[in-house]
């Protein structure tokens, strides 16, 4: 299929598909191999004719399925060289790794990957834009803080995926223990509602087509609130754009270019 759908998206597991006329990849594989499939089927793919995953940072709810990917199925695994080592501690089965540097473009099939580096807790986390022929996706999650190359790099996207992780008055009134409010709070944790909406904004233009909103804290946050906040900070700019939320348990729209 040529086109792009989260297939998971929150704490639980993160997975997205996107394909070209000539190749398919899925950018991170944060559930179940089991689950995977079922969504990969929904939307027309075969787990076995994914020519690879791309690996954004090493926490559990992005790497879950790996090793079954890389023992049944021998996937390559493309990552970074600081990913790629802290997989090796999950793995039993050495993957057919690719390592690209953060930093710099590279060309997976058809498709040009441009990996870039953000503000999260792990070794060296990235998020990435795509470009097919003249059309740009841009995949920004799991980040604590929103960097001048943050923002030049999601810049002229048609469609974006963008984190809207949390309401920090619901994450201060949540059960959760003080270390994780601090953790998601801090510059090396996760957006809130407010800073995607300002992200969103400052990367808008009239080219955008749709925004994805994921990564949505089921304690600390709701769609709709996660819609109303931004909508409405977009609105106080004079933008009027397409929001649509990434489910964490069921693949999201189906884009099709």
């Amino acid at each position: 299929m040529r086109g792009f759908c989260p297939l998971a998206s929150g704490s639980k597991g993160n997975a997205i598909y996107i394909g070209s006329d000539e190749t398919k990849l899925l950018i991170d594989a944060g559930i179940s191999v089991k689950a995977l499939k079922e969504r990969l089927n929904s939307i027309g793919v075969a787990i076995e004719d994914l020519d690879a995953v791309l690996i954004s940072h090493e926490h559990s709810d992005h790497i879950r399925a790996l090793p079954v990917l890389c023992r049944k199925y021998s996937i390559p695994i493309l990552a970074n060289s600081d990913t790629a080592r802290a997989l090796l501690e999950h793995l039993t089965v050495r993957p057919k790794f690719k390592i690209f540097t953060t930093g710099e473009s590279f060309h997976f099939g058809d498709i040009e990957v441009h990996p870039f580096s953000i503000q999260h807790d792990t070794l060296d986390p990235v998020a990435f834009t795509f470009k097919m022929g003249e059309m740009k996706i841009g995949v920004c999650t799991d980040l604590g803080f929103v960097t001048t190359l943050v923002r030049s790099h999601l810049k002229e996207c048609d469609y974006l995926m963008i984190e809207s992780n949390h309401e920090p008055d619901l994450v201060h009134a949540s059960s959760r223990p003080p270390v994780y409010k601090q953790r998601v709070l801090s510059r090396q944790g996760h957006l809130s509602n407010a800073a995607c909406a300002e992200l969103i904004a400052d990367v808008y233009h009239p080219g955008l087509k749709q925004v994805y909103l994921a990564h949505l804290s089921e304690e600390c946050n709701q769609p709709d609130i996660a819609l109303e906040t931004i909508r409405a900070h977009l609105s106080s700019r004079g933008i009027d754009l397409d929001l649509s939320i990434a489910h964490q348990h069921t693949p999201s729209q189906v884009l099709t270019f």
